[in-house]
């Protein structure tokens, strides 16, 4: 068998590779599928409210925003799927993992301007206050930024150079201590 250098502790042939980074993918995309899908829907029924009438120019705009931002997202999550129907069978499942890859991240970010701008409308309208609700909902986009873009970054770095601390001195922790 093959062995594939990109995964280590792995013995599998590319194809398996493809095959085992594609059900991972599913896995993944199947929770923010549902996540977006729901969010959507409720972001259509809020039009056919009696108090949409009475929203601000601002906030209908905002809205407006918002239920496309939630079908782009929802559109770029389900794509992948999409893909895969028209690709079956031509052997480019290397090809499918690299834009389906790309989707899912457009998507996850579609899905997070998303939440942030569907919180600042229910925050403006719920609390009266704009700055609490642009404050609040910055927070929240900042939280999606950290916990989605900032903390692997840090744990892959981490990894990296303990990896190569390993790799240089051949014990992990020094002197018998197990690494941190």
């Amino acid at each position: 068998m093959t062995r594939y250098d990109g995964a280590p502790g792995r013995d599998e042939t590319p194809q398996q590779r493809a095959d085992r980074l594609w059900n991972e993918m599913l896995q993944e995309v199947r929770v923010c599928q549902t996540g977006a899908q729901i969010l959507f829907g409720f972001l259509i029924g809020v039009a056919f409210t009696p108090r949409f009438a009475a929203l601000s120019d601002f906030d209908r705009n905002l809205y407006v925003a918002t239920v496309v931002l939630g079908a782009v997202a929802t559109g770029a999550l389900i794509a992948p799927v999409a893909f895969h129907r028209f690709l079956t069978g031509h052997g480019m499942k290397p090809e499918l993992i690299h834009v389906a890859s790309r989707l899912i991240a457009i998507g996850l970010t579609t899905l997070a301007l998303t939440i942030a701008a569907a919180l600042l409308l229910l925050l403006r309208t719920a609390t009266g206050s704009p700055a609490a609700a642009w404050g609040l909902s910055a927070a929240c986009l900042l939280w999606f930024a950290t916990s989605w873009l900032v903390l692997p970054q840090v744990v892959l770095r981490r990894t990296a150079a303990r990896r190569a601390a390993v790799s240089e001195h051949g014990d992990p922790g020094g002197g018998g201590r197990p690494p941190r």
